[in-house]
Parts: C-alpha cells; sequence; structure tokens
C-alpha cells in the first residue's frame, strides 16, 4: 500500500515536473511569499536561526536575508521536484561548472574509500544525481516519520539508479554496510549538518552556536583511511530554459578525520559554515539545527513553542 501511495504521489510530482521552469521559479515566488504572509513553520524556524546565527544584524538586514532564503527554499523545492520525475541526463545538463572532480577521480583511484560530506547548501539532489552517475555509492538517509514519504524518496533516489545508488538507513546495524563499503575501496555519501540524536554526537559551534554534530563521518574516516570530500551544487543563475549550478568538491580539513570526536566535530562545523557563508540564502535554514542544548547549559530548545 505505501509503495502504490508513492507511485501515485510521484505520478503528482511528475505533472508538477513537467511545467516550464519559469511557471516553476514563478510558483516558488508565490510560495514563498505565501510562507512570510502566514508565517508558517518553514518561515518560523529560518527567523529563530538567523537570530541566532547573525545576531549582529540590523533588523532590516535580517529581513532581508529572511526573505532572500525563503524565495531560494522554495524554489528549490520546485527545482527538486522536477529533477526527481526527468531523466537524469537532462538534469546534469544544468550544471553549467565543474571543479574539483580531480580529486574525487584520484580519491576514487587510490583505492582507500571515499566519504561525500553533502551539506544542505545549494541543490543536493542534483549532486547526488551527479555522483550516481560518476560512481556506484552508498547515501546513507535518515527515515522520514511517514513510510509513504520514505517510499517516495526510495523510488526517485534510488530506483532510478538501484544498480549504482543504495540507501542506508542511519540505525545501528545499517551503518556496518559503510564501514565495510568503505574498506573495499567504495564510496559513501553523508549529509554531515543533520543534527543527531542525543548520544550519537558531540557539540561544536556552528556559527557561534553550539551545536550537537554527528561523530559518525569522523569515525568512518578515521578507522578505514577513507579521503573526504565536502562536495555541493551552488546555484549560479536562474533563466526561462532552468537554472544553472556550479559543481564544487574541495578536501575536507585533516582534522574531520581525527580520533578525537570533539577535534573532529568542530573541524567539521567550521567547514560547513565556510561553505554555507558562500551564499547564505542558498543554505538551509528552514532545518532545526539547535534543538538539542549542551547538557547543564540551561539552555532551552530556541524553536519550543514558536
Amino acid at each position: 500500500m505505501d509503495r502504490f501511495a508513492a507511485r501515485l504521489l510521484h505520478a503528482f510530482a511528475s505533472l508538477i515536473g513537467r511545467l516550464p521552469w519559469s511557471w516553476l521559479m514563478r510558483l516558488g515566488d508565490l510560495l514563498a511569499a505565501w510562507w512570510r504572509w502566514r508565517d508558517v513553520r518553514e518561515s518560523r524556524v529560518a527567523r529563530i536561526n538567523l537570530e541566532l546565527a547573525y545576531p549582529d544584524l540590523l533588523p532590516a538586514e535580517r529581513e532581508a536575508m529572511h526573505a532572500a532564503i525563503l524565495r531560494t527554499t522554495a524554489r528549490q523545492v520546485l527545482e527538486t521536484v522536477r529533477l526527481w520525475t526527468r531523466p537524469h541526463e537532462e538534469n546534469l545538463r544544468l550544471l553549467r561548472e565543474r571543479h574539483g572532480t580531480e580529486l574525487m577521480d584520484a580519491a576514487i583511484e587510490a583505492g582507500r574509500g571515499v566519504i561525500i560530506a553533502a551539506p544542505h547548501h545549494g541543490n543536493w539532489e542534483l549532486l547526488n544525481q551527479w555522483l550516481a552517475w560518476r560512481t556506484p555509492l552508498a547515501i546513507l538517509y535518515r527515515p522520514p516519520e511517514s513510510a509513504v514519504v520514505e517510499a517516495f524518496l526510495n523510488l526517485v533516489r534510488a530506483d532510478t539508479d538501484a544498480a549504482r545508488v543504495t540507501q542506508v538507513r542511519a540505525e545501528g546495524p545499517a551503518i556496518r554496510q559503510l564501514f565495510k563499503r568503505l574498506n573495499d575501496g567504495g564510496v559513501v555519501g553523508i549529509l554531515p549538518d543533520q543534527q543527531p540524536k542525543a548520544g550519537d554526537g558531540e557539540f561544536a559551534p556552528f556559527f557561534g552556536v553550539q551545536a550537537l554534530t554527528m561523530t559518525l563521518l569522523g569515525r568512518l574516516a578515521s578507522r578505514t583511511g577513507a579521503t573526504v570530500l565536502f562536495a555541493w551544487c551552488e546555484r549560479m543563475d536562474t533563466h526561462p530554459d532552468g537554472p544553472g549550478f556550479a559543481l564544487h568538491l574541495q578536501p575536507a580539513p585533516a582534522a574531520v578525520s581525527d580520533p578525537d570526536p570533539k577535534v573532529a566535530v568542530a573541524a567539521l562545523n567550521d567547514a560547513l559554515e565556510q561553505i554555507a557563508r558562500r551564499d547564505p540564502a542558498q543554505y538551509q535554514w528552514t532545518y532545526k539545527r539547535y534543538t538539542l542544548r549542551p547538557p547543564g547549559s540551561g539552555e532551552q530548545n530556541p524553536y519550543w513553542n514558536r
């Protein structure tokens, strides 16, 4: 039943994905305007995050950034619907520039395993499709609460490239698959800026605010000797014939692989922040990154009751 419902959802998404790019961008702008007018969850979370991450901004500056973030986020929602439902060869033509791809080629050739750390910056679904085109890989993901949504995501992310993409749930027994793949010289993709469960991470500053950060990436790197590369697809422009993106890959700081988890997560967050600061409007500020607070700090969940 879940699979059937997911296919119905996919059919509806396919209808939206067939709209011209100019229509999709306009719909995204209308969605962003509605979010701000109704001050829905996305709007509230983004505003709280900006208050935490950019405390020195003047109110007018913060409101301008808030509007830009919601506009970019809403456009990305419609972009992603199209990316999920159109041929990948067509989607990859949106990549106008590619930087650092030789780093991945060299890392794969070295045979020590590769960890692709993909922050929520730009369009990570387009990045997933490029990675699947370039090499077989396993992607770590956190299962959504809805079984139908999970079936839909498996359909659009893995079924098209079932022989090349293995989706691994972020759960204890499944994590062993990642160690095995890396030890065999394979490639693993991880979204490193998702808040882990309490007890599965360490706190480190992210935009000057303590954020619980995954230790898994550092453990994988230190125990397997895998190369860690940051990767993202950054939006360059938008034309009636579609947005243009630049693919970026860059080496992670050596400290990301430090055996000391506190050192590793501090280096990880610092690198993530540098990427997000390239164009803050393209980062996912609608995500509740600071829900869990350091034990004994006396701090409350900043999103509570808002």
